[in-house]
């Protein structure tokens, strides 16, 4: 089984060249989800739940912007939770313990970044009605397809990476209420219908 362990992030997070976000992409891609959220909500973004969290690396930037709201992220890393989850809330969590685990009430933007491509099948429909559940507002999903492989578009860690097609997330997310925004955000369940025409991806 893969091991998110500190060497997977020194790897993909810290070593020169490393093939994850740098943190001005990472900065910019915050503030198109706070932005993003709080045009859909019409208020400053008040609680985050970062599912898949990793080291939390989302709650500095979030934080510098927005430095009253809440943040909790979900990993089932050993190593990120047990290193980092008294200083930046995090708690040990797969994917497919949303089927039943409500760590919080429905949060104004719900972030799952570079996650759902990893997820097999079996926990992947198992955890997204929970996901659906936990957002009040949008849903940011980082999420990278068959497509973008073959296209070249997408660089970094393939061990694990499931090869589905965007059709194959349009469905399951659309089956579990989420509306298409465009740029990766997904507007709830709960405000389905908000979204005018052109709005929607």
């Amino acid at each position: 089984m893969k091991s998110y362990d500190r060497a997977y992030f020194d790897r993909w997070y810290r070593a020169p060249g490393a093939g994850k976000r740098s943190r001005a992409r990472l900065e910019r891609t915050v503030a198109l989800a706070l932005a993003a959220t709080e045009a859909m909500l019409g208020h400053p973004v008040r609680s985050v739940l970062d599912v898949g969290c990793g080291e939390g690396a989302w709650r500095g930037p979030l934080l510098r912007l927005r430095p009253r709201l809440r943040y909790l992220g979900l990993d089932p890393s050993d190593y990120a939770v047990q290193r980092f989850g008294r200083t930046r809330n995090l708690r040990q969590a797969r994917f497919g313990d949303l089927a039943t685990l409500r760590p919080c009430p429905p949060v104004d933007l719900l972030v799952c970044a570079d996650v759902l491509h990893y997820v097999p099948d079996a926990e992947l429909r198992a955890g997204l009605p929970g996901l659906a559940a936990l957002c009040g507002g949008l849903a940011f999903l980082e999420t990278y397809t068959a497509e973008d492989v073959a296209g070249g578009e997408v660089e970094g860690d393939f061990e694990g990476f499931l090869h589905r097609p965007a059709a194959f997330y349009r469905r399951a997310l659309a089956r579990a209420g989420f509306t298409a925004l465009g740029q990766h955000c997904w507007l709830s369940p709960a405000l389905a219908g908000q979204a005018t025409a052109l709005e929607r991806a």
